[in-house]
């Protein structure tokens, strides 16, 4: 080990210190020796050996180096043990940078470890080299724990920690590890310092924190073990989706929601919207996005790339989704579900998305040519618009070359929201009326017609002119079959009256029947319709047809040679009944001809034309469209049509041919083109034609032709099925298929192009019927859990759509279920793949099992009137209607003691133990009790408060109710909390009353935080204050008072201590005031110290606080303030910045029972009267404003300080014979002594106005009061009538002023009263234990009671207490001595002992015994017992005598000095000086002290100091000041009445009390002229009475001489002494027995004549002795004399006991015997010899031996 090392390195920032004490360099690179550096030197800590063998040397050298820049010195001592050694220890110098190495060598004898040191000395200190030889063993080194990620639950989260082979050995190990953490690998093998990282993986299954040991097993034979501690947290993960983008219908945006809107997306477009998923644990979440399972095999049209992600912890992950509709008007719905790992949460995400396509519509529907000249042409125009943002192509399907109707731009791109002309021109070849129906298809669109028509006239043909209204004409006739009747014959019907016309102006057949049907209209057909069923394309038509052509489509194929194409026969077929011409349209410039150009055809007859292919150009591709037209051969001149009804337009025939000139080994031309056809077909239901639009665009620059193989897939009709696209035009197909079952069928396609089988594209496309197919959640099956009869249960029930068909759904619930059952809502449309969740409510009217069934009827959304076919689906509902109660987990709660106007929460428990869930309401009701009206609280309002009335309760389940209660008076609260079910038909309290149950009872009290003064005392200027005068001072009884009464809202204005003021003065928002009087000092005394002790006696805490008005006032700015203040204000500041008031503490908290002692004191440092208002504030509670004041008043200043102007007299009952003397107390505040005069003029006033009665009298109408001290004035009241009286009394000071007190007294009627009136007015007898808290500083010592009340006692008896005095100081013995202010109290008071030695922590008994004078009056007596620490007057003691051995050297020393020659005067003694004795200086009872001060308010020695010190006579020894004693105060109160009326007033109590017979009744008059006959009749006093003023003055100074001489007569007081120590001499023993019978006599005398005595009991006794003695004179009868003699002493001795048992001294030695007695045990159980509280023991005694 290292030494330990003291002193410091030179340079400290290259050094580290180290916990040994030592430092140690830090090496930059990592060395396998760890070095440290000593002081300079560098050095290895630690040499090893290892690998080591017996019998072998093995030696190692220790590098010592100086990296110290000075040379240093050193030296060290060899290893201690024999197995290490070195060279023999020499001084070692080394220079900076040198180094020196010491080798050691190893000599082992036994395979064991071995370890020593070598120790290097150096001036700073000593450091060692650790020496150590170790075995080969197995030793791996990790770290002791392992702090992995924190992790999600069901996810992985992994660290790496290197394991090294730090042993000698090859070691293999292998790991216990326990789940959740496995280690990779698990096992393995290490060479010796070999190192390999080990993870740790960690896969938690629960959210917890993991705190497991993992166990590594090592080594060969002997497997060894170690931990590693693996630390991990592991947390449940929440992710949620959050769409943000855009609004969605019903959703708000910027909040979490889940449902993602494409709104309309165009066709064939894609479009990305992106979802966040944010993670709001603090874990990292692994998740995986699944799409809804849907039963059928469907395209989506949703995708997402991602199907797994992490989100990273408060982090989020972006889910992008594209969405690619591809039929227009479809309205989609899919469903991707988030779930996170282990499936723990599954968020689901619905999208929603429609499509949208182009809006293309033209603006006229017919384009109307009138009619033109052979050879002309005409131009008009025709707009086309889309109202789409789509782009649209279009298509006019008509071939401009080859047509007499012709656009300039006939298929195109229409943009979005964009109109365009085209220009439509008409050329005709032949003079007749040309009628063409073009279709116009738009890709994702149904195709549009429009009517190409228009008259050609020649000079010689001219036709009638075609009309917009002949065509509609035709189509109403072609309706109702007329027009295959060419127009002649219709004329010729419609002379004959075979044919009407109807009101329009169509024909019609005349109906035979006039109540037939009404003739056919023409109704517009669907467009897709219309052009797929043509007759040609399907073999359904709309209309039959009246003249067709075969093929309409043909392919010549491969036309080489040229010369030799074969002509294609056309054959043209007329259907109708007339005789039709056929005219083609040449195409110049065409190679395909048509001959004959102009034809007839017979009625329903054929006729036959060619086709010419006259191809002019090898190895090239041809496509036409002839065109020709067909048309009664009547209407070739207008001449022939008699009625403008029976035109009849032309109809088109078209033929598309194609052809090539490819020679066999040429190769086609290579189609450039771009395809755009759907994969599947919209959805239909079975067997119902379902469309779809292709587009094929020609990218190339020559033309493409195109075929379709209709034979090659049958189910698939395409139009057109051939033709050609020019470059940079496109072609659209139309598709239609039937789909005859919900089977998804495959359709292929084979498309050929440029007439090249190699060039054929396979087109894919899939149909399926789509079936009314509803998926119902949970199978068809829905379970309610029971339900309270008569209350609802709602279940959520979902609903999917799973076709691509948005169907309308229907509920239907039998009626006799109606009331039981529903469902909202009740019907609406689903769309495609959509699921909707549906609220059932089940409301049972009976306990019973409920099985139920309704039906949901489906159906296709149909515009058609016409109820298309439903289907039902059938639900099972299962549910049960019980009965169910509620109660309160504790049926009483208590909340104890709550304070007024505060709250208090608690939570109540209701426990549902049923089967079913139910909803409650609450109701309280309020009961008020304790001293109140019950009246004036039933209109109180509700004092408890619940957070919610209504709830609901799961099966088996508790919830919690908070309630909150607030009560507003200090009375008892009793809350009785009722419940009730709700129901539909009772779901308020009005409707549930009659319902209502008992649930709990709730009980709480009101209570204020309230406290109270429990003791008082004063210190200081005031220590001469008795406690009752304090109280009164203080007013701490009206304190106490009202610190009992309840609050008033004003109080609560400001709840706690609150700076709420601007103003200097603060208001007041308390009604209660009272005053706290410090009372009177002279200016420069101590300050008046009281001490207040606060008890809390209520329940709860009470923090109070004294706020001065600088605490009330807020701090504001000095510009804000007010720069003029008024007297009173400045008065206040005058006050508060000299703290002449001051309260600690300021503030506190009381506990329960607690009690604290509170000092307010007022310092007299400025003349006057000082008032301050001090607010008490109880935090929640009173608010109590105090005013404090106090009055100082000069040195020499007469002042008797009046607490107030007003005194109450007790009650008394007129006719009282003896009214008790009552006290009024005047306090001496000043320094001087104060002389007081009564005047009476006034009382005499009130005697003469009460027939001469003295109802006021006054018995000490003058007096003296010391300085500091109480006086009284005895008065005496006595009322005539029952009634207030009141008299206004100047009392006048001698040299002071004079004050004007008003004295009341009330009389009573005590038959009127009766006895309540004596009882309320006066004390029961009772104690007032002290407090030991209650202390000032420096106090030694407490009383145990700090005032006795002994009640009403008679006249004539004694009353005692005992009272403790407690030594409450650790080390330090008191002394006390107890003083009654009074001479008169000195009679009626006993005190036992009166001064004696208090050891430390002993208490002393002390009894009170008060004895009355024998009048009735009031006492209150205020003992002081003084108390000195033990020391400090022994200290005194030993001063004063050596001061006074110093003065009695000083009396015969003197010096004579120049400045004494010149003087007369006569020097003054320092003997002059008052000298006080103390009683205690013996510790026994010695005179009075005899005070004569000079300035009666300085100390002992201080006058003299100062008298010294004028004359510069510092060489005076100054007398030592006796100690300040400790004033405990004890009040005394009593009431005495003369025995008759206390045997009247208080008869039960009288036997309790022993009279005293010692002392003759005393008459009293109700003047208080007490002893007046004797006072007149003795001549001392007559003689005193008669001397006057000046001899009253010479008695006065002669006796004052007299005793002053005995006083300072030393030897008097050894004398005194010596008499008092004397033995008693042993003759005063004896006495006679006869002068104690004549003294027995004359006690017996002196006993009134109501003790019954016998007078003559000695006369009797003396002649019976005579008598016996002459009875006895004869011998005879000696024997029966003595025996009546004995007889006769007995009976006489009986007879003197019982007369001495009478006798007066008797009973006062049984009372004063049974005193003492009690006394004594009192005593011996105060110091614990006998214990009063023990049970009494009975000792069992063995039998007598006898029995």
């Amino acid at each position: 080990m290292l030494a330990q090392a003291h002193g410091e390195p030179q340079n400290p920032g290259s050094f580290r210190k180290l916990s040994c004490g030592c430092v140690r360099k830090l090496s930059a690179r990592k060395a396998k020796k760890k070095k440290g550096v000593f002081w300079g030197i560098e050095v290895a800590e630690t040499l090893r050996w290892r690998g080591w063998e017996l019998g072998k040397e093995m030696i190692k050298h220790l590098i010592l180096k100086n990296v110290h820049e000075k040379t240093q010195k050193l030296s060290y001592r060899c290893p201690s043990t024999r197995f290490f050694f070195t060279v023999f220890p020499q001084p070692i110098t080394l220079s900076p940078g040198m180094s020196l190495t010491l080798p050691i060598v190893f000599r082992p004898t036994e395979k064991k470890e071995y370890e020593d040191s070598v120790c290097f000395k150096k001036a700073e200190g000593e450091f060692s080299v650790t020496l150590r030889a170790t075995l080969p063993r197995p030793c791996l080194s990790f770290p002791a724990a392992v702090q992995l990620p924190i992790c999600a639950v069901h996810n992985v989260t992994e660290t790496t920690f290197p394991v090294r082979n730090i042993g000698d050995l090859v070691t293999v190990f292998a790991w216990e590890t326990p789940s959740p953490f496995y280690m990779i690998p698990d096992c393995g093998m290490l060479n010796p310092g070999a190192e390999c990282m080990v993870k740790v993986v960690f896969q938690p299954k629960v959210a917890a924190v993991y705190d497991v040991a993992a166990t590594c097993w090592f080594g060969g034979e002997e497997k060894q073990r170690r931990t590693i501690q693996l630390k991990a947290l592991a947390k449940y993960p929440y992710l949620r989706v959050s769409v943000t983008e855009e609004e969605c219908e019903g959703v708000q945006a910027g909040k979490f929601r889940d449902v993602l809107c494409f709104g309309s997306v165009p066709v064939g477009t894609t479009v990305e919207k992106c979802v966040e998923i944010f993670n709001m644990s603090v874990v990292d979440a692994p998740c995986r996005i699944e799409r809804a399972k849907d039963p059928l095999v469907r395209d989506h049209v949703f995708s997402c790339d991602v199907s797994h992600g992490v989100v990273p912890a408060k982090g989020k992950l972006v889910l992008c989704i594209r969405f690619q509709p591809q039929t227009v008007g479809e309205h989609s719905t899919d469903y991707f579900t988030i779930i996170s790992a282990g499936s723990l949460l599954q968020t689901v995400l619905k999208v929603v998305g429609s499509c949208k396509g182009p809006l293309v519509s033209l603006h006229q529907y017919s384009v109307d040519f009138d009619w033109i000249n052979l050879g002309e042409s005409l131009m008009q125009t025709l707009k086309i618009s889309n109202i789409s943002d789509v782009p649209a192509y279009y298509q006019f399907d008509i071939d401009g070359r080859g047509s007499v109707f012709s656009l300039d731009r006939p298929c195109g791109v229409l943009e979005g929201t964009t109109t365009l002309v085209l220009k439509v021109t008409f050329r005709p070849i032949h003079p007749i009326s040309y009628h063409r129906r073009v279709v116009c298809l738009v890709h994702h669109q149904e195709p549009m017609y429009v009517d190409f028509f228009g008259t050609c006239h020649s000079d010689i043909a001219k036709p009638a002119i075609l009309q917009a209204r002949h065509l509609s004409w035709y189509r109403t006739n072609m309706v109702r079959g007329l027009t295959f009747y060419p127009p002649d014959i219709l004329s010729v019907m419609l002379k004959d009256g075979k044919l009407q016309m109807d009101e329009k102006g169509a024909l019609m057949l005349p109906p035979e029947i006039p109540q037939d049907k009404p003739p056919k209209e023409y109704f517009e057909a669907n467009s897709m319709t219309e052009y797929f069923y043509d007759g040609v394309s399907s073999d359904l038509a709309l209309f039959p047809p009246h003249v067709s052509v075969s093929p309409r489509e043909y392919d010549f194929g491969c036309c080489v040679p040229l010369h030799k194409v074969e002509p294609l026969p056309l054959c043209v077929t007329n259907h109708t009944k007339g005789k039709i011409t056929v005219a083609w349209t040449p195409s110049h410039g065409s190679a395909f001809q048509v001959s004959p150009e102009i034809c007839d055809i017979p009625p329903l007859k054929s006729s036959a034309f060619r086709v010419l292919f006259q191809p002019t150009q090898l190895n090239s591709l041809y496509a036409a469209e002839l065109e020709g037209f067909a048309f009664y051969k009547v209407l070739r001149h207008y001449s022939n049509i008699e009625e403008d009804a029976t035109i009849c337009p032309s109809w088109c025939l078209t033929v598309r041919l194609r052809a090539h000139t490819y020679e066999a080994e040429r190769e086609h031309f290579i189609p450039q083109y771009i395809l755009d056809v759907p994969k599947v077909f919209p959805p239909a239901a079975p067997n119902t034609d379902t469309y779809c639009s292709m587009l094929l665009l020609n990218t190339g620059t020559s033309l493409i032709t195109f075929s379709v193989n209709q034979a090659a897939c049958p189910s698939v009709l395409v139009k057109p099925c051939s033709g050609h696209i020019i470059p940079g035009g496109h072609q659209i197909f139309f598709l239609s298929t039937h789909p005859v079952n919900t089977i998804s069928q495959q359709h292929v396609l084979p498309l050929q192009l440029n007439s090249y089988p190699g060039y054929t594209k396979e087109i894919a496309l899939r149909s399926c019927g789509e079936s009314l197919l509803l998926l119902l959640e949970g199978d068809g099956n829905l379970y309610f859990k029971p339900a309270y009869i008569g209350t609802s249960s709602t279940r959520m029930y979902t609903i999917k759509n799973c076709t691509r068909l948005p169907m309308v759904f229907t509920w239907k619930i039998h009626q006799s279920d109606s009331k039981i059952l529903s469902v909202s809502p009740t019907a609406g449309i689903l769309q495609p793949y959509e699921a909707m969740a549906q609220a059932w409510t089940f409301t049972p009217d009976k306990e019973t099992k409920y099985l139920l069934r309704a039906m949901v009827f489906v159906r296709r959304k149909s515009p058609d009137p016409v109820s298309p076919k439903s289907v039902g689906y059938a639900l099972r509902i299962v549910g049960e209607g019980v009965l169910g109660a509620i109660r309160a987990q504790k049926e009483h709660l208590d909340l104890g003691n709550v304070l007024v106007g505060d709250l208090q929460s608690c939570s109540v428990v209701l426990l549902n133990d049923g089967i079913c869930s139910l909803k409650y309401i609450l109701s309280v009701e309020q009961q008020i009790t304790g001293p109140c009206d019950p009246e004036e609280v039933r209109s109180d309002p509700l004092a408890l408060e619940l957070e919610q009335s209504r709830g609901m309760i799961p099966a088996r389940s508790k919830a919690f109710v908070r309630i909150t209660v607030r009560p507003a008076r200090r009375l008892h609260y009793t809350w009785s909390i009722k419940y009730a079910i709700c129901t539909p038909t009772a779901t308020d309290l009005a409707s549930t009353k009659e319902e209502q149950q008992p649930l709990c009872c709730i009980v709480a009290t009101g209570v204020y935080p309230t406290f109270c003064i429990a003791d008082a005392c004063s210190a200081g200027s005031a220590s001469g204050l008795s406690k009752l005068h304090l109280w009164r001072l203080f007013s701490l009884d009206t304190l106490n008072e009202y610190l009992e009464r309840d609050l008033t809202p004003s109080e609560l204005t400001y709840r706690v201590p609150t700076r709420h003021s601007t103003c200097l003065i603060p208001p007041v928002y308390t009604p209660h005031l009272l005053d706290f009087n410090f009372g009177a000092a002279p200016i420069g005394s101590e300050p008046t110290l009281v001490m207040l002790l606060l008890a809390n006696k209520g329940v709860v805490p009470v923090e109070w606080a004294f706020l001065f008005p600088s605490d009330q006032k807020m701090d504001v700015e000095h510009w804000a303030e007010d720069a003029e203040f008024s007297p009173h204000e400045l008065h206040q500041m005058r006050i508060q910045d000299n703290q002449l008031f001051s309260v600690s503490p300021k503030s506190g908290k009381l506990l329960p029972g607690q009690e604290e002692s509170v000092q307010l004191s007022h310092r007299h440092d400025f003349i006057g009267t000082d008032h301050l208002p001090v607010l008490l504030k109880v935090s929640y509670g009173h608010e109590i404003l105090l005013n404090f004041s106090g009055v100082t008043v000069e040195q020499d200043q007469r002042y008797i300080h009046f607490a107030s102007t007003k005194h109450f007299f007790t009650p008394i009952a007129i006719g009282t014979s003896h009214p008790p003397t009552q006290l009024y107390e005047l306090y001496n505040g000043g320094s001087m002594p104060v002389m007081f005069e009564v005047q009476l003029d006034n009382i005499m006033r009130i005697q003469e106005e009460n027939f001469q009665h003295p109802v006021f009298a006054c018995l000490t109408p003058r007096g003296e009061i010391p300085p500091g001290t109480t006086g009284h004035i005895e008065w005496i009241f006595s009322p005539l009538e029952a009634r207030m009286y009141l008299v206004d009394v100047p009392i006048h000071i001698l040299g002071g002023e004079s004050t004007l007190i008003t004295f009341q007294g009330v009389g009573y009627d005590l038959n009127t009263v009766g006895d309540t009136a004596t009882s309320s007015e006066v004390f029961s007898p009772s104690v007032f234990p002290g407090s030991t808290k209650l202390t000032v500083p420096g106090q030694a010592a407490t009383l145990s009671h700090h005032r006795i009340c002994l009640g009403n006692i008679p006249d004539c008896t004694k009353a005692s207490r005992l009272v403790f005095l407690n030594n409450i100081s650790e080390s330090k013995a008191v002394v006390f001595a107890w003083q009654i202010s009074t001479c008169k109290d000195k009679r009626v008071l006993q005190i036992a002992p009166e001064s004696g030695l208090v050891q430390p922590r002993e208490s002393i008994p002390c009894f009170i015994t008060l004895q009355p004078s024998g009048s009735a009056s009031f006492y209150s007596i205020d003992l002081v017992c003084e108390v000195y620490i033990q020391e400090s007057l022994v200290q005194y003691e030993r001063d004063l005598q050596e001061w006074e051995g110093a003065k009695e050297q000083q009396a015969v020393e003197f010096t004579i000095t120049e400045k004494d020659l010149g003087t007369k005067k006569k020097p003054k003694s320092p003997a002059g000086v008052t000298t006080k004795y103390l009683p205690f200086l013996s510790l026994q009872q010695t005179l009075p002290p005899i005070q004569n001060h000079p300035m009666p308010n300085l100390p002992a020695g201080h006058f003299q100091r100062r008298l010294l010190l004028d004359k510069e006579a510092s060489r005076v020894w100054v007398k030592p000041e006796p100690p300040k004693p400790i004033l405990l105060h004890l009040g005394v109160t009593a009431r005495s009445y003369s025995i008759e009326d206390f045997y009247s007033n208080f008869t039960s109590e009288f036997p309790k009390y022993f009279l005293s017979r010692d002392w003759p009744l005393e008459s009293k008059f109700v003047d208080g002229s007490r002893d007046r006959n004797r006072m007149d009749m003795d001549p001392k006093w007559l003689s005193l009475a008669a001397a006057s003023k000046q001899e009253l003055q010479t008695v006065t100074d002669i006796l004052t001489g007299v005793i002053r001489g005995l006083l300072e007569n030393t030897q008097f007081h050894d004398a005194v002494r010596r008499s008092l120590d004397e033995p008693i001499p042993y003759f005063s023993q004896f006495r006679c027995e006869e002068s104690a019978e004549l003294r027995d006599r004359r006690q017996c005398s002196t006993v009134p004549s109501r003790v019954s005595a016998s007078p003559d009991l000695y006369p009797e006794k003396d002649g019976e002795r005579k008598e016996t003695r002459q009875e006895t004179s004869p011998n005879n009868d000696l024997l029966e004399s003595w025996e009546k003699m004995s007889e006769i002493l007995h009976h006489e001795q009986l007879r003197e006991q019982k007369m001495m048992s009478r006798q007066p001294a008797f009973g006062n030695l049984v009372e004063l015997l049974l005193e003492n007695t009690l006394q004594n045990i009192l005593i011996e159980a105060s110091r614990g010899e006998v214990v009063l509280t023990a049970r009494p023991r009975v000792i069992a005694l063995p039998p007598s031996p006898s029995r």
